[in-house]
């Protein structure tokens, strides 16, 4: 896909000069697609070494895919030399937090990913849609898990801004401004935002909504391209008010 200007309803988005924001979308346990990307994104960056770069992980790092605990462990020990790194919040993630406390149906989650979570991390997942060991997860989740997993998990922002491009997994609500977003919309919300036309103040980059390719409207880039099953994992470059985009 050529380089393309991103233009909001109020005219051009920019970031600050000499700013450049790589941002990946849904990895869903892709371990080897992350790899390939992360490949690319250290290549590029080394052929335009004038700019300041940042990484954005749009959430949604475990379930589904063949090794959710393995991205995580290469995201926690992750270092691109001179880059900042912003790790996202999505709502795979947020709903494994809630199992953790005790708060959320793990059937449900199973039925929605999880079964391959909880095979990354040692559970006996059988042949059913429900672990066998599931009352080993549910009961002491927190020693099937490393620490420093769970560390990564509660430390992960719901979102980011820079100049006034705006960073979250799934979107924002139409109805609230962007500094009244609650972490609800910003991981979960689909519909209400994805069919606004509306300006929200601030270009959207996100994730949740698979599509075959990315997105770029007036208001929102989105680069969630079903990794897990289509192979393409997707990052948007955004700079000097244009944006391309890396694939594996």
């Amino acid at each position: 896909m050529e380089p393309q200007l991103f233009q909001g309803l109020d005219g051009h988005h920019q970031l600050p000069d000499d700013q450049r924001v790589y941002a990946i979308g849904d990895v869903h346990g892709r371990l080897d697609l992350l790899l390939k990307l992360l490949e690319m994104v250290n290549k590029d960056i080394a052929s335009h070494p004038n700019s300041q770069s940042n990484v954005v992980f749009l959430g949604d790092y475990i379930d589904r895919g063949p090794d959710p605990a393995g991205v995580i462990d290469h995201l926690i020990d992750l270092s691109i030399p001179q880059t900042n790194c912003v790790f996202l919040m999505g709502n795979h993630e947020r709903y494994m937090l809630d199992i953790a406390k005790g708060t959320a149906p793990i059937e449900m989650w199973f039925r929605n990913g999880g079964k391959q979570t909880a095979k990354s991390y040692g559970i006996d997942v059988g042949s059913s849609d429900i672990p066998r060991d599931l009352n080993q997860f549910r009961q002491t989740p927190q020693e099937t898990v490393p620490n420093c997993h769970w560390q990564f998990l509660n430390g992960l922002r719901t979102s980011w801004r820079l100049g006034s491009i705006f960073f979250a997994h799934a979107g924002v609500n139409p109805a609230r401004s962007i500094d009244q977003q609650t972490e609800q919309d910003l991981i979960w919300i689909r519909e209400k935002f994805l069919y606004s036309e509306r300006d929200h103040g601030a270009l959207i980059v996100h994730g949740h909504s698979p599509r075959p390719e990315p997105e770029v409207l007036r208001n929102r880039i989105n680069v969630d391209t079903l990794a897990y099953q289509s192979d393409h994992l997707t990052a948007v470059v955004l700079e000097n008010g244009y944006c391309r985009f890396l694939t594996t």
